[in-house]
C-alpha cells in the first residue's frame, strides 16, 4: 500500500448523516418539510452554517441567525435550539461502527487517519464530537482554524500536519463540491453516499480488509497466508460446530518466528500459533514445546491462554500447530507506561515481578515437566548455544563479544537451581486486566525449558539499562524512574526475591553479562538474515548488537571487580628489589 493516511469527515462518514434527523424533527414540530437544511445553506457563501465553521459566527449567533432564516423560510417561529438538542441526543452521538472499526485497521496497517471537520456547537458554548479522538493522529477542526471545506488551505494544513504528500492520502466526504475541491489538490477521494459501499471503495484501493479487527492484530500479508479452507475443516473437526460466517483470520503484529494469527470462528476468537517453514531459532521447533508447557502451567494455576488442540500433521497447514483461546486485556508495548500514573505502574511492576516468581516455583515432578530440559547446567548450554549461533552469523568482528566469549565460560555459576524459565519474560509477553495491576495471561513461550530462574529475572531487568528508543527492546535507561513510580532494577530484582523468599546471588552482574551477550548474538542473527534478505521477526543493524555487547562487558567488568575484591588478602613478598638484567 502506497498511501500513508487516510482523511475523514465526520458527518455522514464516521457519524449518520443529520439530514433524518431534521426531517423527523421537521415533522414533529410541525415545521415544513426542508426548512432546517435550506436555512443552514441559504445565503451560499454567506449561509450561517459556513460563517460558523469558519468561525465567523459563535455558537450563540449561529443559532441566532438560523432561527432568523427559518422563520423567513417557514413563516413560522423555529425552536432551532431544540433541534440541535434533538441532534445531539439522538442520532449523531451513534458512531456507525462498520466506518469505527474500520478505521481502527486503517492504523492496525501503520497508516495515519485524520479527522477534517467541524464540532457541533452546544447551546452554552464550546464543541460537541463523539468520537474518540485517540483514534487520529491529525484533528483539523474548520471552526478554529477560520477556514472550511472546500477551501483548498484547509486540505493543504490537514497534509501539512499529516507529514505527507496529496497523492499519499485518501479523502472520504458525502459532499461532491468537498471531494472536487481535495481531487483538484491531488488527493484520491471516495464519495460516501452508502457506508457499506464507500468501504468496499475504499479497501480495494487500500489492499487489505477493513473489518474483523481486533486489537493488536493486522491484515495478513500475502507471504503469511495459510489455507482457511484447510483450518475450516480442522475447526470444525476438533470444535465439533460449524461456523455460520466465513472464518476470519488475522495476524499478530508482534511475535518472533512463530507466526500467530488471531482466529474467528463463528462466536469464537482463537489464536493460531503456528511453526514458520524457515526456522531460525538455535532451539529448533517450538510449538510442541510450548502446548505442552502451557498446558502444564494452566493446571498448576499460572495465569497462561487456555490451550485446545495441537495439530502435529503438516499436511494440514504446511507445518505443526496449536490452538488456544484467545484472551482480551491489556499489553504494554511502552514499559515506561505512559498513560498510567505513577501507583498504578508500580502496581504493574510488582505483578510482573509476582507472577515470575510464580512461574519459577511449579512443582515440576507435579506438572510432569521433570523431562522438558536438562538440569544443573543451563547456563553452560546456553553460552554454547548461542556462541555457535554467533559464529555462524558473524559478519566483522565485535570486539566485546569475542572478550564475552572467553570470558563467560571462565566464570559460570558453582550451582544452579533448576525450574521452568520462560526465556523471554519481558513486560510485552504479559496480557494485563485492563483495570487493575493483574496480570492474565503470559505469553511467548518459544524459549522455555527447564533452567536457571536468575536467568530469567536478567533477562527481564535488561530494558531497565537500555534507551527508550532501542530498536529490539525498548528501555528505560534515561527515565527519571521515581519520578514515574517505576522501581529501578535494584528494586524490581528484590520484589522478585521477596516473592522467592531469596537473597539476589552475588554474581549478578554475571547473569546480566550473559543476558545482554544471548541479546547481541540474536541481534546479530537478525542482521546476517537481513542482509541475506530473507524474512526476520524484527529490524537490527549490526551497530545494535555492537551496542548490547559492550553493556555485557560493562557488567562483565563488575562481575570482575567484585571477584578480585573478594580474594584473600595476599602476604607481601620477601623480596622487595628487582631482579631486571641491567
Amino acid at each position: 500500500c502506497h498511501y500513508k493516511a487516510v482523511i475523514f469527515e465526520a458527518s455522514g462518514v464516521l457519524l449518520p448523516s443529520p439530514h433524518k434527523t431534521a426531517a423527523d424533527w421537521e415533522a414533529r414540530n410541525c415545521v415544513p418539510a426542508g426548512t432546517i437544511q435550506q436555512a443552514l445553506l441559504s445565503g451560499g457563501e454567506n449561509s450561517p452554517l459556513l460563517k460558523y465553521r469558519r468561525g465567523k459566527l459563535t455558537s450563540a449567533e449561529f443559532l441566532q441567525e438560523l432561527g432568523q432564516q427559518c422563520f423567513e423560510i417557514a413563516n413560522v417561529c423555529v425552536p432551532v435550539d431544540s433541534f440541535l438538542l434533538d441532534l445531539i441526543r439522538n442520532e449523531m452521538i451513534k458512531q456507525l461502527p462498520i466506518m469505527a472499526e474500520a478505521v481502527q485497521c486503517i492504523r492496525a496497517e501503520g497508516l495515519k487517519t485524520a479527522l477534517l471537520s467541524k464540532d457541533l456547537c452546544l447551546l452554552r458554548g464550546g464543541s460537541f464530537l463523539p468520537l474518540e479522538q485517540k483514534h487520529f493522529d491529525v484533528m483539523v477542526d474548520s471552526y478554529w482554524e477560520g477556514m472550511c471545506k472546500p477551501d483548498p488551505h484547509v486540505y493543504q494544513l490537514c497534509l501539512e500536519r499529516l507529514g505527507i504528500q496529496p497523492q499519499e492520502s485518501i479523502f472520504l466526504d458525502s459532499s461532491s463540491q468537498n471531494l472536487k475541491a481535495a481531487a483538484q489538490l491531488g488527493i484520491k477521494t471516495v464519495k460516501v453516499d452508502d457506508p457499506g459501499a464507500a468501504l468496499k471503495e475504499l479497501e480495494t484501493r487500500l489492499g487489505f480488509p477493513l473489518q474483523g479487527f481486533v486489537p493488536y492484530t493486522r491484515a495478513v500479508r500475502p507471504s503469511m497466508e495459510i489455507p482457511k479452507e484447510n483450518l475450516q475443516k480442522y475447526l470444525e473437526n476438533v470444535l465439533g460446530d460449524k461456523a455460520k460466517a466465513p472464518l476470519v483470520l488475522r495476524k499478530f503484529a508482534r511475535g518472533k518466528s512463530t507466526r500467530t494469527y488471531c482466529v474467528k470462528f463463528g462466536d469464537r476468537l482463537l489464536v493460531l500459533k503456528k511453526e514458520p517453514c524457515d526456522i531460525w531459532c538455535p532451539s529448533g521447533p517450538t510449538v510442541g514445546r510450548e502446548y505442552r508447557v502451557l498446558k502444564a502451567l494452566a493446571e498448576a494455576g499460572v495465569p497462561v491462554p487456555t490451550v485446545l488442540c495441537l495439530c502435529e500433521d503438516s499436511s494440514t497447514l504446511g507445518t505443526p500447530f496449536y490452538l488456544m483461546e484467545h484472551c482480551p486485556g491489556r499489553v504494554y508495548s511502552d514499559i515506561s507506561l505512559p498513560a498510567l500514573q505513577p501507583r498504578q505502574r508500580r502496581g504493574i511492576y510488582a505483578a510482573m515481578s509476582q507472577v515470575l516468581s510464580q512461574i519459577h516455583s511449579i512443582d515440576l515432578k507435579a506438572a510432569k515437566l521433570e523431562d522438558f530440559g536438562e538440569r544443573g547446567n543451563y547456563i553452560q548450554q546456553q553460552v554454547e548455544t548461542w556462541t555457535k549461533q554467533y559464529r555462524a552469523m558473524e559478519t566483522h568482528v565485535i570486539p566485546a563479544m569475542e572478550r564475552l566469549i572467553e570470558w563467560l565460560p571462565l566464570h559460570f555459576p558453582e550451582s544452579q537451581k533448576t525450574t521452568v524459565v520462560h526465556g523471554d519474560f519481558r513486560m510485552d509477553n504479559l496480557v494485563f486486566h485492563p483495570d487493575r495491576p493483574e496480570v492474565l495471561a503470559v505469553l511467548g513461550w518459544k524459549l522455555s525449558t527447564l533452567g536457571d530462574p536468575i536467568s530469567d529475572l536478567a533477562n527481564n531487568c535488561m530494558a531497565f539499562f537500555l534507551p527508550p528508543h532501542f530498536s529490539a527492546l525498548r528501555g528505560l535507561r534515561t527515565f527519571d524512574l521515581g519520578h514515574l513510580g517505576v522501581p529501578t532494577a535494584e528494586e524490581y530484582s528484590q520484589m522478585y526475591c521477596d516473592h522467592m523468599g531469596m537473597e539476589l546471588p552475588e554474581n549478578w552482574n554475571f547473569y546480566m553479562a550473559f543476558a545482554f551477550f544471548r541479546l547481541a548474538a540474536m541481534l546479530q542473527a537478525l542482521h546476517k538474515r537481513s542482509l541475506a534478505g530473507r524474512p526476520t521477526p524484527g529490524e537490527s543493524s549490526p551497530e545494535d548488537a555492537e551496542f548490547v555487547a559492550d553493556l555485557a562487558w560493562e557488567f562483565a567488568i563488575k562481575e570482575g571487580f567484585r571477584v578480585f575484591d573478594s580474594l584473600p588478602a595476599t602476604k607481601p613478598l620477601a623480596r622487595r628489589y628487582s631482579t631486571w638484567a641491567r
